[in-house]
């Protein structure tokens, strides 16, 4: 399949099957979470211009609820003439990264300006990872099931994949071992973790994001690849 064509995605979900409760949480907390980091990211923003210049910010097509299409916002982590068609992942030690986006890379606080994806209803606060349309074609198999969910800021697969960069074997091929290892892991901690979730145990996962990001939640152990999930 061309990871490019979406259109084997039919929108499996309206988009108020988010939840009103979801939907007035995820605004309150992306409200609260821009004003108070405002500063931080104006800073962040102006290391970038001193830096490099522009562009600040970073934007890249994802695959959203439903398989549709939608543009998410980073702050930029690779120098400004980085080559855009470059591997789609970023590794450990990434020389695209400048001294900045390491900083970034280390502390995540490159993904402030996902706010605005929070803002617009295209991202929830907690949700699956979004991927990138190279990695479109890996929603099979029973995969496609995670795009029954909004995808977010942070969740199971995000805390616990938290140092993902230094998953990937020196031997093998870095986009092969994402579609046959990280991938189907993290879609199955989302598929087992999504179906049942309550509003409670978002809020728990959003406490775990915070203290990932501290270095405080361990990062799970890469298991052989097992079959996928059935329909």
């Amino acid at each position: 399949m061309n990871a490019l064509d979406l259109s084997i995605h039919r929108p499996v979900v309206p988009s108020a099957a988010h939840g009103l409760a979801r939907r007035a949480m995820d605004l309150t907390i992306a409200t609260a979470a821009a004003i108070v980091f405002a500063p931080l990211m104006l800073v962040i923003a102006l290391a970038l211009l001193l830096e490099g210049g522009r562009p600040i910010f970073f934007a890249q097509t994802r695959v959203g609820a439903g398989g549709r299409p939608f543009r998410m916002y980073k702050f930029r982590k690779f120098a400004v003439r980085c080559d855009p068609g470059g591997l789609a992942l970023t590794m450990a030690g990434d020389s695209r990264m400048t001294t900045v986006g390491r900083f970034l890379a280390l502390t995540k606080f490159d993904e402030f300006p996902q706010l605005w994806n929070v803002f617009r209803g295209e991202m929830a606060i907690v949700g699956p990872r979004p991927e990138s349309l190279v990695f479109a074609d890996c929603f099979r198999g029973g995969f496609e099931a995670v795009l029954k969910y909004k995808p977010g800021l942070l969740g199971p697969a995000q805390v616990l994949f938290r140092h993902e960069a230094h998953f990937y074997p020196r031997s093998e091929d870095p986009l092969l071992f994402y579609r046959e290892v990280l991938f189907p892991a993290k879609a199955r901690l989302d598929l087992a973790y999504y179906p049942q979730r309550t509003v409670t145990s978002d809020i728990i996962w959003m406490a775990r994001g915070f203290l990932a990001v501290l270095g405080l939640a361990s990062s799970p152990p890469i298991s052989p690849v097992s079959p996928p999930i059935g329909m």
